[in-house]
């Protein structure tokens, strides 16, 4: 699938909503038996292995312009992870996933805290069913550390998302994803230094495939954006709740209650509507979080490509190609930056 069309848009990132609920079972599987922050340190690093091939895209005359908002973004990812880590081993993989799924309600809120931006009524409406959701979905009189866990990462996701607007535009996306995890690893070797634990094999194997599957949906993720408007897409990111359904009730045996399926509707069912809404002609959507829809909010940036080429250049570049396709259907560059799992 090379993302050029809607329909291999679309596929890329149902598969890449895949390879990330696999990266969350993984987790799950050995959540309980490996040390925590060695397995968080550990992910670091193979993640920063599985890169390397990719260095020769950074700006080396630039290697560590806009640090101070990637040493926070690192920082908050890093709690994000610990939060999911602890989540995904306590809580049901829908359940968990459903309330990742705030992630993007987070966003506009924030939105409007930080930056001064105004609500929609549509959009407003989205915002207190994403937290009524949540709150359905986490019920206060049963609340656990795993659910405040869930609903951390879901912070943390959406705090990442809207510092990108803060990142350099001319980075590329390897060159954000290389400083995010480099500027990560010394406080998690630290943390994974003071537990104190043995060297655990089975933590370095879980560690290795949570990391290259969610590298995998990152990836999915830039190809599927690159060549489409986003707006034509987006609603397929939240296959991914279905996928942790199946996925938790094949392998762990999960059936989610009554309260799980109310709440994940009140958060998916007003972002999946505004989705397909925006996919009819002269619709444009402007949300802060543009790629990543879903729970991951990933670090590519709405408006640039892998190597930091923008949708509209690569439009152009490929339509004095030759070769182009007849039902390619080049992205029009987007009017906002968006969103590190």
């Amino acid at each position: 699938m090379s993302g050029r069309t809607i329909n291999s848009a679309i596929g890329l990132l149902v598969i890449g909503n895949l390879l990330a609920i696999i990266s969350d079972v993984i987790i799950k599987w050995v959540s309980g038996d490996v040390a925590l922050f060695q397995f968080i340190a550990l992910r670091l690093v193979i993640t920063l292995a599985l890169l390397l091939p990719f260095v020769g895209m950074v700006d080396r005359g630039r290697l560590f312009e806009g640090t101070s908002i990637h040493l926070l973004r690192a920082h908050v990812g890093l709690a994000g992870i610990v939060c999911m880590v602890i989540a995904l081993g306590a809580l049901p993989l829908a359940t968990a996933n459903a309330i990742f799924y705030a992630a993007p309600v987070l966003v506009m809120l924030f939105g409007v805290l930080l930056f001064g931006e105004k609500l929609r009524r549509s959009s407003l409406f989205t915002v207190i069913s994403g937290l009524i959701g949540v709150l359905v979905i986490l019920r206060p009189s049963e609340l656990s550390w795993a659910g405040l866990a869930a609903l951390g990462l879901a912070v943390a996701l959406a705090i990442n998302a809207v510092l990108v607007r803060k990142l350099p535009r001319e980075q590329s996306v390897i060159h954000s994803l290389l400083l995010n995890y480099l500027l990560a690893l010394p406080a998690a070797a630290t943390l994974a230094l003071i537990e104190g634990a043995p060297l655990d094999f089975s933590a370095l194997n879980a560690a290795f495939g949570s990391a290259l599957f969610i590298l995998g949906y990152n990836m999915t993720v830039i190809l599927a954006y690159r060549h489409v408007d986003a707006s034509r897409v987006t609603a397929s990111e939240y296959t991914g709740l279905v996928w942790a359904f199946i996925l938790g009730w094949l392998l762990f045996a999960e059936v989610p209650d009554a309260w799980f399926w109310i709440g994940a509707t009140l958060i998916v069912g007003p972002l999946l509507i505004q989705a397909l809404r925006h996919q009819r002609p002269g619709i444009r959507r402007r949300l802060p979080v543009a790629v990543g829809g879903s729970r991951r909010a990933t670090d590519y940036p709405a408006g640039q490509g892998l190597d930091g080429q923008s949708p509209g250049e690569a439009a152009k570049r490929q339509a004095s190609a030759p070769d182009r396709a007849c039902d390619e259907n080049p992205a029009r560059a987007p009017s906002a930056r968006c969103s590190a799992d």
